[in-house]
């Protein structure tokens, strides 16, 4: 590649915050002293036991008051692909004992991988039939195609609240009605890993049975997610050993990763409003700019209607890959999708898939998303790489606009 005027950021400009967020300094300060100090187990009856039990339920409600569910209903796991296992593998057994007409399931064909692959296993082992909702060019769902798609043998939904890769928002209220009109005992579940910290939710707005969350996505520790399950829903647990969670997670509680997530939730619910106004600004420079500025870009998902920190493009002539690893370079960190799944199988994302992308707009997509941490500087800076980039990209390919 020819030289050019980029030169490597003094700092790495950092525009991967759907994958992993940096722990923010409080979250970070109130974790300490249970890596010092407050090292009991929370289930165990003398006085460092008391704290740690004590320090997961003070966590717990501040989950709560997040997502506006009882304390009770929120069950620790390890990360969001735990809780999305946990929330269809035990309603698919609960359904298999108490409701086997209803061994149908539903989800969209833009779920995050640790929903298919579950599904996948369920259909397979546990004889479910599974139906895949299509999505419109936005990445939305249309109620009345889903509409059609429910019955009365549907036992289990699973609809994401705001999608990883391209940002798009679902009717998830809307849908829930429609589902339960059609059959009331059926159970509905949403990732909502990536609308936590993005947009304001509350389940019992929502009318939801089960919610899948993660801590590291909103600025608080690896390791760590919870889900929520409407109080009178009985899933069936998946980890069996001293019945801790409620008796439906087993194993020793993560305390320190738990202080951290309920911290993290508390602050996010102080300041989501007035970083949702910055970010959303950050983020109209961001498509403003890209689509007025690089020939050839396409934004990917909703214009309107997309979580404020997610910039989703397709361009055209080049390949995703080759300019992330071009823009890492000059200390720009983006991605091409999910990292969940992206290191290791490198695979087309079946999310641009289903938008019905073409293979060159799918190979040339980069997905950056924006954190409270980011300047309008930083997003000038990388802006201006990805201009230059992309034009020596189409040159050495032979690909030219205007």
């Amino acid at each position: 590649m020819s030289k050019n005027s980029l030169t490597k950021t003094k700092e790495p400009i950092y525009l991967d915050n759907a994958s992993s967020s940096p722990i923010d300094i409080s979250v970070i300060n109130e974790m300490l002293p249970f890596l010092t100090d407050f090292y009991g187990n929370p289930s165990s009856l003398h006085g460092l036991g008391r704290k740690s039990n004590l320090a997961v339920s003070k966590a717990r409600r501040q989950i709560s008051k997040l997502i506006g569910s009882r304390s009770n209903e929120i069950y620790f796991t390890s990360g969001g692909t735990e809780s999305n296992n946990l929330a269809l593998i035990g309603s698919a057994r609960l359904i298999c004992n108490l409701k086997p007409t209803c061994k149908r399931i539903l989800i969209s064909k833009i779920e995050h991988d640790s929903i298919i692959e579950t599904i996948k296993f369920i259909e397979k082992d546990m004889g479910f039939e599974i139906d895949y909702v299509p999505i419109e060019k936005d990445g939305s769902i249309d109620l009345d195609i889903f509409r059609e798609m429910v019955s009365t043998k549907t036992g289990l939904i699973s609809i994401m609240l705001a999608n990883n890769e391209i940002g798009t928002i679902q009717p998830i209220r809307d849908m829930v009605e429609i589902a339960k009109a059609k059959n009331n005992e059926t159970i509905f579940h949403s990732d909502a890993v990536q609308a936590l910290g993005k947009i304001p939710i509350n389940v019992n707005d929502l009318k939801i049975d089960m919610m899948t969350i993660s801590s590291h996505k909103i600025n608080g520790p690896k390791g760590i997610g919870a889900l929520f399950i409407k109080q009178g829903i009985h899933i069936k647990p998946i980890i069996f050993g001293g019945g801790q969670e409620m008796n439906l997670r087993s194993g020793t509680e993560n305390v320190i990763a738990i202080v951290g997530f309920g911290k993290a939730c508390e602050i996010w619910k102080e300041k989501l409003a007035s970083v949702q106004i910055k970010i959303k600004g950050l983020q109209k420079y961001m498509i403003d700019r890209i689509i007025n500025e690089i020939p050839g870009s396409v934004l990917n998902g909703s214009m309107e209607n997309r979580i404020f920190n997610n910039v989703n493009f397709s361009f055209s002539g080049i390949n995703g890959e080759d300019l992330l690893i071009k823009l890492d370079e000059y200390g720009i960190e983006a991605s091409t999708g999910s990292a969940c799944s992206s290191n290791k199988k490198q695979k087309a994302s079946h999310v641009l898939k289903a938008l019905g992308l073409t293979y060159d707009q799918i190979s040339g997509s980069i997905r950056f998303s924006i954190g409270y941490q980011n300047t309008q500087e930083e997003l000038k800076i990388a802006i201006d790489a990805l201009k230059n980039l992309i034009k020596e990209f189409r040159k050495i390919n032979g690909n030219s606009f205007a």
